[in-house]
């Protein structure tokens, strides 16, 4: 039924413009807006909706996944523009806050409305 759908992801911030700033500075993704909603152009041609909601709630889990060819680079490149790794209890972490081990290494960041998201490494 939807196997030629172009379906999109979406996920709700507190405020479009620190959303834009974000994920078109630090992140260099494209970004474009309509009507108030934000949408994220991602490799390959998908997107991703980001809609403003008054009393949003950041996400318990990661909404968006960034795989990358060297995570230490993407990582060191990424705190350097000021992004700030996330470090959970009982998930082991590297100095830079690289998770390794237990599946492709990763490292987990929020958003300015503390959605998080990943950047992990490419298998």
């Amino acid at each position: 039924m939807f196997g030629s759908s172009k379906a999109y992801s979406c996920f709700a911030v507190d405020d479009i413009k620190k959303a834009r700033e974000f994920y078109g500075g630090p992140l260099g993704l494209e970004v474009s807006e309509e009507h108030g909603l934000l949408f994220l152009h991602l490799a390959g041609g998908a997107r991703v909706l980001v809609y403003p909601k008054e009393d949003h709630v950041p996400a318990g889990f990661t909404v968006l996944n960034f795989p990358v060819e060297d995570i230490d680079t993407a990582v060191g490149q990424l705190a350097g523009l000021g992004v700030t790794f996330e470090r959970y209890p009982g998930i082991e972490a590297d100095e830079k806050g690289v998770s390794r081990g237990w599946g492709p290494a990763i490292a987990w960041f929020k958003d300015p409305a503390g959605n998080i998201l990943a950047v992990l490494q490419d298998m």
